[in-house]
């Protein structure tokens, strides 16, 4: 895979990481599975890290880096190949994740958003007209997505949403607002979940495209994390939604949560990604850093860190691991991908504290 659109790396920048495996997972991989690996691994080492410091410190974000994550399959692995797709299985998908994030989370959500959260529910829940219209685009990054769910008000309620839409005959009209919403600010299209006024608060999708007279997308400043990603609101004001839009093949509360099963499933992998990168930044640290006459590393209570570190790594490589597998014989239920999603964040926050001590 061709990652020549990539933007041009900075020569001093170079990543040293070294992935440790301890138990050998590796050898639980196909030889396809560690190929899709090592490439996404390479492209992050080559394309993103050297700009990401930078960007990161200056809040900025560019589409120069999408072409690029489009050719290593970090839109929506798992679609087939009718719609555009690579057609890679659950763990491909994970491991595409786990390196994208050793680089950076903002860049992560980039494409959890587009391929778990805007992808998947056209996908699932789409009609074959909607698949073949935005899908194609979307797997090559020419058309970017977002996720319409969280509200000022209702963040993890997301049942007492407040938008709304109404049947006008030959369209919807719709109202509301949505905030903290990833790629927001340059979406092309935004998959909005709302309750149907004449059906009881019914809650379906409906596919929002930029230009559509009465839709904003103002963005959020002043993040202090994923400051590489762009994240903004979507404000609807009288926004008239063509039928061919909605989403016809599954409605109520259950889609959506659908959509953040995957997209917690990616996190799960992204995050383990995040402790291996600084449990690797504070092994090599420990044997360069001399401190009276030795390096730290040979101290027993640098040692004891290292150690808590990387069984705790190794642990959450297995875990994650098995469910893939899970995932790719479709077993996997919600309480499992929360599971996992959380040891693994858990993971990521206290590796990275101790990485920093």
């Amino acid at each position: 895979m061709s990652t020549t659109s990539a933007p041009a790396a900075k020569k001093s920048a170079t990543d040293l990481f070294q992935s440790h495996d301890h138990y050998l997972v590796d050898e639980l991989l196909t030889e396809e599975q560690r190929l899709i690996r090592d490439t996404a691994r390479q492209h992050v080492s080559k394309h993103l890290k050297p700009i990401i410091e930078e960007r990161f410190e200056n809040a900025t974000f560019s589409k120069d880096i999408i072409p690029g994550l489009a050719e290593i399959g970090a839109f929506g692995p798992f679609l087939p190949e009718e719609y555009g797709g690579p057609g890679l299985d659950q763990i491909s998908y994970g491991l595409i994740m786990q390196e994208i994030e050793r680089c950076d989370s903002g860049l992560r959500s980039l494409c959890s958003v587009q391929g778990s959260l805007a992808m998947y529910p056209i996908w699932k829940y789409g009609s074959e007209e909607q698949k073949k219209k935005w899908l194609p685009d979307m797997v090559q990054g020419k058309k970017i997505g977002c996720f319409g769910l969280t509200e000022p008000d209702h963040g993890s309620n997301p049942g007492g949403m407040v938008t709304t839409f109404k049947d006008m005959g030959d369209h919807y009209l719709l109202n509301g607002a949505k905030m903290w919403i990833s790629n927001s600010p340059f979406a092309d299209l935004a998959v909005v979940w709302a309750k149907a006024e004449n059906t009881e608060g019914r809650i379906h999708g409906l596919i929002v495209e930029r230009g559509m007279e009465g839709f904003t997308t103002p963005t959020t400043h002043g993040k202090l994390s994923l400051r590489a990603s762009p994240t903004g609101e979507l404000v609807f004001d009288n926004v008239k939604v063509p039928k061919g839009n909605l989403l016809p093949n599954k409605s109520g509360l259950g889609a959506p949560l659908g959509c953040l099963d995957s997209a917690r499933y990616g996190i799960a992998w992204g995050t383990l990604g995040v402790a291996m990168e600084c449990y690797d930044t504070a092994l090599r640290y420990s044997k360069e850093r001399i401190q009276f006459g030795k390096p730290i590393g040979g101290f027993q209570l640098t040692q004891k860190k290292l150690a808590e570190m990387i069984t705790e790594i190794t642990k959450a490589q297995l875990l994650t691991w098995r469910l893939g597998v899970l995932r790719n014989e479709g077993r996997a239920t919600t309480a499992q991908i929360s599971m996992a999603k959380r040891n693994n964040v858990h993971l990521a926050l206290t590796v990275a504290r101790e990485a920093r001590q």
